[in-house]
């Protein structure tokens, strides 16, 4: 199975030779593809110094619209599937494989999980974590432990419909929505690391707002968005 790790990258001059060369050097048998969002810093400097496999946005588009540049580049290239993977060093390679592991079972979507032998923190992020869980629990009959994770794999055919579908982002909305369409899922337990430098985009307010509309979407528009047969 040939497997495409996407790295988005906004604002990440102070991480991304870290993650990517920990990658590269340890990791070798994944490629890989820096998808630069428009950054600010010198992120795209940074990656060009060490020659990194990139595309460069010129312009900040957002981790939807970054992230479908990778699905694009991954489809054009012929990868059987794609690994999110953030550029900020809180996701780990050596989970990759056992990720891996259970796409080869037979798996749309396999999600990295901090809570599947653990128990969630108590804070307001978690407890959005824990809303959108029951949402999808509603609208699907399946468990998520870990809803929010960002670090997902993604099978040959959910690439060819996320590539081309500007609607379809990497959120929980979309795999409740996938999985109502027919798709697998399954998690893996990972540990995720604090972020070492720099700053999230997410605040408290951001944070807020972003659990509230992935919810939105879960509940009202998931609903009225017409299923696709992934088996075409």
């Amino acid at each position: 199975m040939r497997l495409l790790v996407i790295i988005p990258a906004y604002n990440e001059e102070e991480n991304i030779a870290r993650v990517v060369n920990d990658l590269r050097d340890h990791y070798p048998q994944y490629d890989y593809v820096v998808i630069n969002d428009g950054s600010r810093d010198h992120t795209l400097q940074v990656i060009k110094d060490h020659q990194f496999n990139y595309v460069d946005q010129p312009i900040n588009l957002g981790l939807s619209a970054t992230f479908q540049t990778g699905l694009q580049y991954a489809l054009n290239h012929g990868y059987d599937a794609v690994l999110q993977f953030d550029g900020d060093g809180q996701h780990q390679p050596q989970y990759i494989q056992s990720m891996m592991d259970k796409m080869e079972e037979g798996y749309d979507i396999v999600v990295g999980s901090r809570f599947v032998d653990k128990p969630k923190p108590h804070s307001l992020r978690m407890f959005g974590s824990n809303l959108i869980g029951m949402m999808t629990k509603i609208c699907t009959g399946q468990t998520i432990k870990d809803p929010t994770s960002g670090m997902r794999m993604l099978s040959k055919r959910i690439i060819e419909l996320l590539a081309k579908d500007i609607n379809l982002g990497p959120e929980p909305d979309t795999i409740v929505y996938l999985i109502r369409c027919g798709a697998k899922l399954t998690e893996v337990p990972v540990e995720v690391k604090e972020r070492i430098a720099g700053e999230s985009y997410l605040n408290i307010t951001r944070s807020i707002q972003y659990m509230l509309n992935v919810c939105l979407n879960i509940m009202l528009i998931g609903w009225f968005r017409e299923k696709v047969d992934l088996e075409k």
